[in-house]
């Protein structure tokens, strides 16, 4: 039987695609110097998603204030995967939660539609002890979603689900090795 948390993305053999949403006041300067930049708050934990499905939920497809701009952050696997290693789960006890540089939980994936289902997507929240290390070292590229967001919104609202669905970004299945993949409650 396949474990309801595993993780899904959209990755290449050096890198993942994660998402968040901001403010234009922060994704505007983030775009341009393709890293995250003041205003972006280096002093406190940051939560990027591996789920495009999950984020718009989230986010409202990018209709929550302060939540506007959807970015695609690309950040190399080994940040990626060092994040995991150094995860606890948010199910784990009040002190191990408060010594933790990263936090992981999961939340059931979304439909197109916006439905809860019966598999969870991972959310991984990054410390502030390690934001600037993804800032300055995990990320390598970030590209403005927005406009894609829209259309997709626009296309599910009008009742074009199979268009809509086409635009989604791919997301597979991530290897992830055995012993974190334990640890942090997901499939292997």
């Amino acid at each position: 039987m396949t474990s309801p948390y595993v993780i899904r993305a959209d990755y290449d053999p050096r890198t993942i695609v994660v998402y968040q949403a901001y403010s234009p006041a922060i994704a505007g300067p983030a775009l341009r110097a393709q890293r995250f930049v003041p205003p972006f708050s280096f002093g406190r934990m940051t939560w990027i998603k591996p789920s495009f499905l999950w984020l718009m939920h989230r986010s409202n497809w990018a209709r929550k204030p302060g939540q506007e701009r959807v970015l695609a952050v690309r950040i190399t696997r080994e940040g990626w995967e060092e994040a995991l290693s150094r995860a606890v789960p948010t199910t784990a006890g009040a002190a191990a939660i408060a010594e933790a540089e990263v936090h992981v939980q999961w939340d059931p994936e979304r439909s197109l539609r916006g439905a809860a289902l019966n598999h969870y997507s991972i959310q991984v929240g990054v410390g502030r002890g390690l934001v600037r290390t993804l800032a300055e070292e995990w990320v390598t590229g970030i590209t403005d979603v927005t406009p894609t967001v829209r259309r997709i919104a626009e296309l599910r609202q009008n009742g074009r689900a199979a268009q809509a669905q086409r635009l989604l970004p791919p997301e597979r299945v991530y290897p992830l090795a055995g012993a974190v993949a334990r640890r942090l409650g997901a499939g292997v």
